[in-house]
């Protein structure tokens, strides 16, 4: 997979730090890259409809999709 962004590169080496095969369990592989994906959010400052003020950490579908787009791509 070569000209992928970051993001997208850690997905995929995620995914594949296995060799595929028999043996394989292909959740673990999944989850590899599930993880690797929400190392992608950030902190956000967020107001509340009660007016306090907070930080959580999104990850955006656009991105989700993003990434995904790239590795279809490539």
């Amino acid at each position: 997979m070569n000209n992928l962004s970051p993001a997208a590169q850690a997905v995929w080496e995620a995914f594949n730090e296995e060799e595929a095969g028999v043996f394989v369990d292909y959740g673990q592989k999944l989850a590899a890259a599930l993880d690797a994906l929400a190392d992608q959010s950030e902190a956000v400052h967020i107001v509340t409809a009660a007016g306090f003020s907070e930080f959580d950490v999104v990850l955006r579908v656009s991105d989700i999709h993003a990434i995904a787009n790239e590795l279809k791509a490539d």
